[in-house]
């Protein structure tokens, strides 16, 4: 029988610009453990990102964004889960992640709710420069159901950077998906002289960034 909240996981790979939908994982009786992100040999010169959230289609988008712009640059895969824990029947299947980003919605306080739940899921060596928290949402103000402030206090709580964009905004969208292209090769070791403990401490100072305007 399928779990009914079964968190679903996708996997993009640049190599190959194919899109392959993993079924929905049984997880009954499986015992979950932590997403730990140095239990997993690295995949040589491959690096691999996990987009967590409840909003599925902006999720899809951002993964786009990212396999399209790395396009003949870097080889990244892009997973995405609407939560965790990850069931761990799939594990062996399952490459090193080099970073997590946790995308919130404002509009949704089940956004909210299902990233403070799958946050006790994560090891706490990946809170050294591998994980981040993405919020869209904050443009429109009248519709939020979630405090902004909240937001950043569970970004400082755990010690990683707030990043902002409008997903549904392609210019934003593509924006955001350079940067993360940018942190993700730096967490996954692909950026000689740069690691993701270099990262945090450079973005220790400014752990809101706030998203540009476009052009």
């Amino acid at each position: 029988m399928q779990g009914a909240n079964a968190p679903q996981e996708d996997l993009k790979t640049k190599r190959t610009c194919a899109v392959a939908r993993h079924p929905p994982d049984v997880f009954t009786g499986v015992k979950m453990a932590l997403l730990r992100p140095l239990d997993k040999l690295p995949t040589l010169d491959v690096a691999t990102v996990l987009l967590l959230g409840t909003e599925e289609t902006l999720l899809q988008q951002l993964g786009a964004a990212i396999i399209e712009e790395c396009e003949g640059t870097a080889k990244i895969q892009v997973h995405m889960a609407s939560s965790l824990p990850l069931p761990s029947d799939r594990e062996c299947f399952r490459p090193r992640i080099d970073l997590i980003v946790f995308v919130l919605s404002l509009h949704s306080k089940y956004s909210l709710k299902t990233v403070e739940l799958s946050l006790p899921h994560v090891d706490a060596s990946f809170f050294l420069g591998k994980v981040c928290f993405l919020v869209t949402g904050a443009r429109n103000e009248q519709n939020n159901g979630v405090h902004l402030d909240t937001v950043k206090k569970m970004a400082a709580t755990y010690h990683s950077p707030l990043l902002f964009a409008d997903l549904e905004v392609k210019c934003f969208r593509v924006s955001m998906a350079q940067r993360l292209i940018r942190i993700l090769q730096i967490c996954a070791g692909h950026v000689p002289g740069l690691s993701a403990l270099n990262l945090l401490s450079m973005m220790k100072g400014s752990l809101d960034l706030s998203e540009q305007e476009c052009d």
